[in-house]
């Protein structure tokens, strides 16, 4: 799906709920990839503020953006309308610190935007899409998002008193969005409207831009608009606060009782996430481009760059690290032999004993890593030709570090090989081998 932003501006006029005053607030078109971004035109310098999850101050009643001295107040609203019509890029100016309440609802804004002509734009959009589960709980409010294919959420809202719980479940899209969310009002309690004011919110608030609960009855200059608003509300809340992830998502979000405060605990958690989902894929593609083979330049070798190396896995690679490069043909490393190791089982009950050719098995593999680090050893596989000269000195245990020296002594281009190997451990010999392995592509051993 493409990237989309308005054909056109468009402007609004109303007043902040929180401070009363009177503002103007204009959506302008904006460049693929330039995401909604928040500017105060009062101020001096006409800074600009992201909604990001970790620029996020006041949590009361609202949800507030703050860039050094610029901040914008009850962002949720404006979010909410732009992310359910699927616009991504548009520059949202305003001449003063919150954007106008309206009738409490996204409907004026998802108005406003419908007036402005949403168009595609030539990039694709991008979605931040879960791996795993993420959940948070504070109290009794809980949020949990579930891996999905698109972004649905269902929400239950209730009051202390279970007088005003409702549910609902909807897959969101913008003709949903505008048709079953966008027109839901904020709502308060009446009891809580005197501590509000106290806090110095709701300055500009009223009858016309809220619904207003007291007791079991509802106050409000029109009626209810759904038979479920307070939930539609909810859900309109949480789409705006998840806008502040950057981009848009994609999950089963399942919420009791959501609020602000949670809603930017849970953004923060899906962010976090989608941190380590990044991370993680970066740490797949680094390592995707790795070298397969060992390059003249590395000295050593950690275990993971001998996985990158040897095709051997579990329970059969045998060196832990490869710890000297002497010249091209020579090098020393180690096995570290362990009582968890699986052959003690029965190697031998009661004596367990490093089987002898298991030794030899160390020392073809520090033969085979000389022999790939002269080309590629994608796909290619260290296979026994013939050992001679083998002998085994002294029993190996657990515990013991093995130190494995091999040194090529010929070879036949980068196919056919001999070398010297032997193991030693606290520097007494415990065994060796002359052996000679070719170096084989993996479909062709047979």
């Amino acid at each position: 799906m493409k990237q989309r932003t308005l054909a056109r501006a468009v402007t609004i006029k109303g007043n902040g709920l929180h401070t009363g005053n009177p503002v103007t607030m204009t959506f302008q078109p904006a460049p693929a990839d330039h995401g909604i971004v928040f500017r105060r035109l009062d101020l001096h310098g006409h800074p600009e503020v992201k909604p990001r999850i970790d620029l996020v101050g006041d949590l009361v009643r609202n949800t507030t953006i703050q860039s050094g001295h610029a901040k914008v107040h009850l962002v949720e609203h404006v979010l909410s309308a732009l992310s359910g019509c699927g616009i991504d890029n548009v520059l949202v100016e305003l001449d003063a610190s919150e954007p106008p309440i309206m009738d409490g609802s996204a409907r004026p804004f998802v108005n406003l935007i419908i007036a402005g002509e949403p168009v595609e734009q030539d990039k694709e959009r991008v979605y931040a899409e879960l791996l795993a589960p993420v959940s948070v709980t504070r109290g009794n409010s809980s949020i949990i998002a579930l891996p999905c294919d698109t972004l649905k959420i269902s929400c239950t809202s209730a009051d202390d008193r279970g007088i005003h719980t409702q549910h609902l479940s909807l897959t969101i899209d913008p003709e949903v969005y505008q048709s079953q969310i966008a027109a839901a009002r904020t709502f308060t309690i009446y009891e809580e409207i005197e501590e509000l004011l106290k806090l110095g919110k709701i300055k500009g608030g009223s009858l016309d831009c809220a619904v207003v609960l007291k007791g079991d009855k509802i106050i409000s200059k029109e009626p209810l608009r759904f038979k479920d608003e307070f939930v539609r509300h909810k859900i309109l809340d949480i789409i705006g606060d998840i806008t502040l992830l950057g981009l848009p998502l994609k999950a089963h979000i399942v919420a009791t009782r959501p609020g602000h405060a949670i809603n930017a605990e849970f953004t923060k958690a899906v962010f976090e996430r989608l941190e380590e989902q990044r991370k993680g894929g970066a740490r797949k593609k680094e390592l995707a481009a790795r070298p397969a083979m060992v390059l003249a330049t590395e000295t050593s070798l950690d275990i993971r760059r001998i996985l990158d190396t040897l095709p051997h896995r579990y329970p059969f690679v045998m060196l832990d690290r490869v710890i000297e490069f002497k010249g091209e043909d020579e090098l020393v490393a180690i096995k570290n032999v362990t009582i968890n190791e699986p052959f003690f089982q029965g190697h031998f009950p009661g004596n367990p004993v490093f089987p002898g050719v298991l030794q030899l098995e160390a020392m073809a593999q520090a033969a085979g890593i000389l022999m790939l680090r002269r080309g590629s050893s994608e796909g290619k596989t260290a296979l026994f030709m013939s050992a001679d000269k083998v002998k085994f000195r002294k029993p190996v245990r657990p515990g013991d570090q093995v130190v494995v020296n091999a040194r090529i002594t010929k070879s036949r281009g980068n196919k056919l090989a001999t070398a010297e190997c032997a193991c030693s451990v606290d520097g007494q010999p415990v065994s060796s081998a002359d052996l000679m392995f070719a170096i084989l592509d993996a479909g062709d051993v047979d």
